[in-house]
């Protein structure tokens, strides 16, 4: 019963650190009752399969963690209007257990190679787990330790320079001083030690905060340039008028908010992901034939100096199949098509520029490992109104160049804002601002949009780059490089949101050199595997020579 108690503690302490909700210092000593039952567990329990029972604890204690801060998946709908059990169901038990896994291997490292030794493969295994949660094609790094602090960032100006996975380093170390410091005082009661080590843990906590004080109130920058956005917020119902409307309704309705919140010189028009077309797609092949971005050529005609940049739904056509890409599909004899998820910059007497979305959504844009799962598994996919088939993607990030400003935007679709070095490849490309393109409205007023809101004020911290944020039904937002909100709109409005934006052209540590504790930790994680079957194979010839 103790064992399950210090198991429920800290899924309670991580749950309730977790943003837009929750106090995230109850993080830094979340995992602390965990390492407690497993020390427990370990050395003084009777249990004669004790990796199981440090595996199912874990697992119990990572399942209700991802329930209450992801549950709000179930706000997903299928095609017929009911709520989507699968969608939330998965994520949460498939996660959960890579969590315990990465947990089971520290139990198993620990007893191998002692505490201290156990204590440095954790955070190596850790942080490598999320760095590879963050590149597999089960993508899913919503619940990475450094996000916890996202809604506070005065806290957190650090990021600029080791990001938000600096932030999961950060957590674990004070998670396992703590744990230490306990250790010491149970095995010695010496006074001295805990005086230490207290203050160790005191000072790691506190001198993070104190300098990221220091940097938010120094923030003295000098931006290049500035430029007037208007972000649209169209409130389209993703489940039903999006399918029921047709495209050119769905335009003018969106070309009419623009036209009717227009107050003075407005640089930059923001629709959301997918604004357009609504039911179907626009061919790549003939964009400059397209009567729906002819109009907003038309549009932007009665607006000298302004661009459009919006997010749509496009595919392209391939009569060869030698070069049609592997996520093409079939749809006559001679003919296949590539889906892909787009934002696009419009300009009168200018090519359409395109960029396609770089991270999918796993079992709504993307099919994981098609080769693999599809022979088993068909076309039984989680569909939010997405694709039940692999989009295509860019391999490369773009920044748009505005030809009447300095302005260069980054053309970030949704999902990716949660990838910090992804991110970061806009800004290597030129971009001097960021422009979220987002629609969160599949899982109704939920925690969803808000945390991924919350999300993206990190990453103006790590680039210093000024957000905006067209959402199709909120939130949208305008986010200053320092990462606070200075404007923003009520979930469910049909409103826009005007914005002076600054423009940064300078780049942060965190810019040039990314996860940079994430592949000190992949190194560190081969080291002690290494040291460990070295170490082993030593004890075996040791052995061996005895006899």
């Amino acid at each position: 019963m103790k064992y399950v108690l210090l198991t429920l503690i800290s899924a309670m302490l991580l749950s309730v650190s977790w943003p837009t909700y929750g106090v995230p210092f109850f993080i830094f000593f979340a995992l602390v009752p965990l390492l407690m039952m497993e020390h427990g567990v370990s050395k003084f329990s009777n249990y004669s399969r004790k990796s199981w029972v440090v595996f199912g604890l874990s697992y119990l204690c990572f399942v209700i963690w991802n329930i209450v801060t992801t549950g709000w998946l179930y706000g997903s709908k299928n095609p017929d209007g009911s709520h989507s059990l699968l969608a939330v169901v998965f994520p949460v038990l498939v996660n959960s257990f890579l969590y315990s896994l990465v947990f089971q291997c520290y139990h198993w490292y620990k007893n191998a190679q002692g505490t201290y030794w156990g204590m440095a493969f954790l955070v190596a295994i850790w942080m490598s787990f999320e760095k590879f949660h963050m590149n597999w094609e089960f993508t899913w790094p919503w619940l990475n330790l450094g996000n916890a602090f996202s809604d506070y960032p005065k806290l957190i100006q650090w990021y600029d320079t080791l990001g938000s996975t600096g932030g999961s380093f950060w957590i674990l170390l004070v998670n396992l001083l703590i744990f230490y410091t306990i250790r010491i005082w149970e095995a010695g009661r010496k006074r001295k030690d805990l005086i230490i080590n207290v203050s160790a843990t005191v000072l790691l906590i506190g001198l993070p905060m104190i300098i990221s004080l220091i940097k938010f109130n120094s923030f003295n920058e000098k931006p290049i340039g500035e430029v007037s956005v208007l972000m649209l917020q169209p409130d389209l119902d993703p489940y039903g008028e999006k399918y029921s409307k047709d495209s050119i309704t769905i335009q003018n309705e969106l070309l009419a908010l623009a036209e009717n919140n227009t107050k003075g010189k407005i640089d930059y028009y923001i629709a959301p992901e997918t604004a357009l077309p609504g039911r179907g797609s626009i061919s790549e092949t003939a964009f400059e034939k397209s009567e729906l971005l002819n109009n907003v050529k038309g549009f932007l005609a009665k607006h000298p100096g302004s661009v459009f940049t919006t997010g749509i739904s496009s595919h392209k056509y391939f009569f060869d199949k030698n070069s049609a890409p592997t996520n093409a599909y079939q749809i006559n004899d001679r003919a296949w098509v590539e889906s892909y998820n787009s934002a696009v910059q419009i300009i009168p007497n200018q090519k359409v520029e395109v960029y396609h979305k770089g991270k999918l959504v796993p079992g709504v844009e993307i099919f994981p490992y098609m080769s693999v799962f599809k022979p088993l598994l068909g076309d039984a996919m989680i569909n939010l109104g997405g694709t039940v088939a692999s989009l295509g993607t860019d391999k490369e990030r773009v920044a748009f160049s505005n030809p009447y400003n300095k302005g260069k935007i980054a053309p970030i679709i949704c999902y990716e804002s949660i990838y910090g070095e992804f991110v970061t490849d806009y800004v290597k490309k030129g971009a001097n601002f960021l422009g979220i393109m987002t629609n969160d409205s599949w899982w109704g007023v939920t925690e969803g949009h808000k945390q991924l809101l919350s999300y993206a004020r990190m990453r103006a911290i790590e680039t210093r780059r000024e957000i905006v944020r067209a959402a199709n039904s909120g939130i949208s937002a305008h986010i200053n490089a320092k990462g606070e909100i200075l404007g923003d709109t009520f979930y469910g409005d049909q409103t826009t949101l005007f914005a002076k934006v600054n423009l940064y052209e300078s780049e942060t540590f965190y810019v040039r050199t990314g996860d940079f504790l994430s592949r000190v930790s992949i190194f560190a994680l081969g080291f002690l595997v290494f040291y460990f079957l070295i170490k082993r194979f030593q004890n075996k010839i040791k052995k061996e020579n005895r006899k």
